[in-house]
């Protein structure tokens, strides 16, 4: 790729021009697929991995500095990072599924349940929305920490902070810490 090509397309993505997304996979996206595939080793979810990538691409545009590396070598990482935070989510989610049917956490019960934590969502709204926003991303829709800090565009070291914080608050509202082990319990 020439210089001016690559350096066309740095303006267009700063500028946040449309035309770049599509000059990027015209001229990157055989060689971020190959680099997406020597990860997970499967060519659909490699798929899934390059248009996750180009639109992290897309969302960090304002981020890449060419003073500090070229553009495939940006693109590259993002590529390659995505790729293995697909692979860990994929384990992760195969080692909980292989949890739940040797765990004791989903036989509770009738009796097992404390009808006092069934307001969950309701006391959710006594806590900051900030919190209340991730709790309800990691508990209600059943995203990983990973899933939530890309849906909801935080950083994940502040997805795990506010999670903590936020179990912190929950503690404080229902008298029995046992739902705040069973939920911490759920997201091991």
């Amino acid at each position: 790729m020439s210089v001016l090509l690559e350096n066309h397309i740095v303006e267009l993505l700063q500028e946040r021009n449309e035309k770049a997304i599509s000059l990027l996979y015209e001229n990157y996206s055989d060689t971020l697929f190959g680099v997406a595939y020597k990860v997970v080793k499967d060519e659909d979810l490699a798929q899934d991995v390059l248009q996750e990538s180009f639109v992290k691409i897309w969302k960090k545009a304002d981020s890449y500095d060419p003073t500090k590396a070229k553009l495939f070598t940006w693109l590259f990482r993002i590529t390659r990072n995505t790729a293995i935070d697909k692979l860990r989510s994929r384990k992760t989610k195969t080692e909980k599924e292989i949890q739940i049917d040797v765990s004791d956490v989903y036989k509770l019960g009738i009796d097992g349940i404390n009808p006092d934590f069934l307001d969950m969502k309701e006391n959710l709204l006594k806590i900051d929305s900030k919190y209340k926003t991730v709790l309800e991303a990691l508990f209600f829709e059943g995203m990983t920490q990973q899933e939530a800090s890309e849906e909801l565009d935080i950083p994940l070291g502040t997805i795990k902070s506010r999670l903590k914080i936020g179990l912190r608050e929950l503690r404080k509202i229902y008298i029995e810490p046992s739902l705040v082990v069973l939920l911490i319990c759920l997201i091991g």
